[in-house]
């Protein structure tokens, strides 16, 4: 899930860039003479099949193929985008583990696993990433539906120790007869930070027998590394492995270490000299993220896309960079967020590379909501010392900035990839009088679920969540977010606001981050779905919203000061937000923030539409106005923590049917209980019993199927909803 995607992203998704990104834009051209042509069997790359083939080359050819594999990755970011920073680091590592190993007997787990692509192409799946008509056949992430050679579905990080512990215990347990020899886990690219991590280290160093480590020290997190261990680490890489304290032989670890982790030769070396150890081993190779990158540049202005490119001046394509070795703790390569144009070593950008298709498209809503919060937020800073954001790694992806980050300084935290931890943090600073925001994707936040119920709820905690990728959407399957509304809206204490606006967002975050003590403070944690495509779609096209066109009624505010955004901040100006955003929120209190908004009253068909599902709501409504001649009332409840009964109640009276419309798991999640209500609730009067349907998504996992295909297979469109409202009139 990280890359999340650990960043959470597979290479499925596209991502928009800035305008700032679109002035420097330009395309790369990738000269015939080094790119390797699917069917072509003059390059190596071409006629691996099976790492069979890995192992036939000849010592002198693996560079070579290390050279192809590199050229095919930069080409494959350039047509399709993806995680293509990480695998050109491991690049020779995987050339290596495939050379010296036998997988799938030899078992092979891939942490995140979005540092696999190079393992797909040496396990039979080259062509995916040759031939632009096969990209789509291979996912972001390790599958074992795609091959054998896949050991696991992984898309979150840090649980790769921990599988392969389970692994070779039951070989170790079964004996020769298990079928399994080594077992590899391969960890790093910032997962090493992740809490289960250290937990199957621990268990690792307890269970004993063959088990090797592979960790692969890239100076690398996503926005760089946070955290005590790193320190530690470059120690360990100044002194050649040398150091003390070494944090793996303090778990009871033995330990290897590999400076030249882009040369394949030292690997080869290094991988055969643990082949078949009797005991637990950690391998901590230094590579360079993004190795190749720098082989790209041309000398001509970067608007220029047909200059030549600067030939590479290594077998393998790797060039000598300086963006590494920053003053430790290193935090930031000052790059500017460009997913475009990435670079080798210490460089954030690299850990996404979106497609040169993508160059010049407006920000997604992740990018675009989440910097219109943190510049909604910074002003606050100088008078509310304890006003924190915390990002468990991925702030890029959520639109917190580079810049933001540098001007907020201890107002920002990155604690890494350990969504656990950040939730007991938040939870911390609220309980000394903080007011935290914690920031990340929707799937990410499922393994802190602990945490929501114990840390959190329990303690009924001010922590403001702010939920990315909520919803529906065309994701790979280990980040989708359409389970998020069934997760947090059934943890006691907890509110979760769906906004279907900038200006409720804004409202509904200052409502949330209240100063602890102000009199309309909510009393306990408050999770706010992030808008999705169709609301930020709406916003940019009011005939999305055919019915309010997007004017909607003010509702009561106090203390509000004026939207005033610097393009500084992430370029949301004061058009963006018409309007006053409250800094105390609601005068009316917890309960206004709780009443569904009903934004047109009818008659016959009450739609509620939750969320991103609401402009669906508006669109059927208008439909069924143009061709039945219905006026539907059209709801907006704005929040899912509870029913509004009064609503709820006043539709009885002239409806006879009530749709709930939402884009997330069905079963168990909000629509169900509006019709349990009518259930629970029925009066003597069968005409004051609406019907209920409920519409919104199967419980299922899909992967990287586009929205609008899955909006089409859960009914969610207008021509559905409007069929099945009319069929049953």
């Amino acid at each position: 899930m990280r890359s999340a995607s650990g960043n959470g992203f597979d290479s499925s998704d596209s991502f928009a860039v800035s305008g700032a990104a679109e002035r420097t834009a330009r395309l790369h051209d990738i000269p015939p003479s080094i790119t390797p042509s699917h069917g072509d069997d003059s390059h190596l790359l071409s006629r691996i099949a099976s790492p069979a083939d890995v192992k036939a080359l000849a010592p002198n050819e693996l560079a070579e193929l290390c050279r192809e594999i590199r050229t095919t990755l930069l080409a494959y970011g350039h047509q399709h985008g993806g995680h293509i920073g990480s695998n050109l680091g491991m690049v020779e590592a995987t050339v290596a583990l495939h050379r010296v190993f036998d997988s799938p007997r030899d078992r092979i787990v891939f942490d995140v696993s979005h540092q696999s692509y190079v393992h797909k192409m040496l396990t039979g799946r080259a062509a995916a990433y040759l031939d632009p008509d096969r990209f789509s056949e291979v996912t972001g992430f390790t599958n074992p539906d795609e091959s054998k050679h896949d050991q696991f579905v992984l898309g979150h990080t840090g649980t790769s120790i921990s599988l392969a512990c389970g692994l070779a215990k039951t070989r170790d347990m079964e004996g020769p007869n298990s079928g399994i020899g080594n077992v590899i886990a391969v960890i790093g690219d910032g997962s090493l930070s992740s809490g289960v991590a250290f937990e199957g280290l621990n268990n690792a160093a307890e269970q004993g027998g063959n088990l090797i480590i592979v960790f692969n020290d890239n100076e690398m997190s996503i926005a760089g590394d946070f955290g005590g261990m790193y320190g530690p680490l470059a120690r360990l890489r100044a002194s050649g492995g040398t150091a003390q304290p070494n944090l793996f032989n303090a778990f009871g670890l033995d330990y290897r270490y590999v400076e030249a982790g882009n040369d394949v030769s030292a690997l080869v070396a290094a991988f055969e000299e643990v082949r078949d150890i009797d005991h637990p081993v950690v391998v901590h190779i230094h590579t360079l993220k993004g190795a190749g990158y720098d082989g790209e540049e041309t000398h001509a202005d970067r608007q220029t896309a047909s200059a030549s490119p600067v030939s590479f001046d290594s077998p393998t394509g790797v060039h000598p960079t300086d963006n590494v070795n920053h003053s430790e703790p290193w935090h930031s390569d000052h790059c500017n967020l460009s997913d475009h144009e990435p670079h080798e070593g210490q460089c954030e950008a690299s850990h996404w590379q979106n497609p040169d298709a993508a160059i010049g498209k407006p920000d997604d809503p992740r990018k675009h909501y989440g910097k219109m919060a943190m510049a909604a937020l910074e002003p606050r800073f100088a008078a509310e010392p304890g006003l924190v954001v915390i990002s468990p790694a991925t702030p890029g992806s959520n639109g917190i900035t580079h810049e933001f980050r540098e001007r907020a300084g201890a107002h920002y935290v990155d604690t890494g990839i350990t969504e656990s931890h950040a939730v007991a943090y938040a939870a911390g600073i609220a309980r000394a009088g903080g007011t935290p925001v914690v920031a990340t994707t929707a799937s990410f936040f499922q393994r802190a679920y602990d945490q929501f119920f114990q840390e959190m709820s329990l303690n009924r905690s001010r922590v403001t969540v702010l939920d990315f990728l909520g919803g529906l959407s065309g994701s790979d399957n280990t980040h989708s977010g359409a389970y998020d509304v069934t997760m947090f809206s059934n943890i006691p204490g907890v509110t979760m606001l769906v906004p279907t606006s900038a200006r409720d967002y804004l409202a509904d975050l200052a409502w949330a981050t209240a100063p602890a003590g102000s009199a309309d403070a909510p009393a306990g944690p408050v999770v706010i779905r992030v808008p999705g495509e169709a609301i930020l779609a709406a916003e940019r096209d009011a005939t999305l919203l055919p019915v309010t066109g997007g004017q909607i009624a003010d509702r009561p505010q106090s203390a509000s000061l004026p939207v005033s955004v610097s393009s500084a901040s992430g370029g949301i100006s004061a058009a963006t937000v018409r309007g006053t955003v409250s800094v105390t929120a609601q005068r009316a209190g917890v309960r206004h923030m709780l009443d569904w908004r009903v934004n047109q009253t009818g008659s016959h068909v009450a739609i509620i539409g939750l969320g991103n599902a609401y402009p669906l709501a508006e669109q059927t409504a208008a439909a069924l106005s143009d061709d039945y001649g219905i006026t539907a009332t059209v709801i907006d409840p704005r929040q899912c923590t509870s029913l509004d009964s009064d609503v709820l109640e006043s539709l009885r009276d002239g409806h006879q049917q009530v749709i709930t419309l939402e884009d997330g798991q069905l079963e168990g999640g909000w629509g169900e209980k509006v019709t349990a209500y009518y259930a629970n609730h029925h009066v003597s009067d069968g005409s004051r019993n609406p019907r209920v349907l409920n519409f919104g998504a199967a419980k299922e996992f899909t992967d990287r199927v586009s929205l609008g295909e899955l909006n089409e297979r859960y009914g969610l469109t207008v021509e559905q909803v409007t069929e099945a409202i009319t069929r049953c009139f």
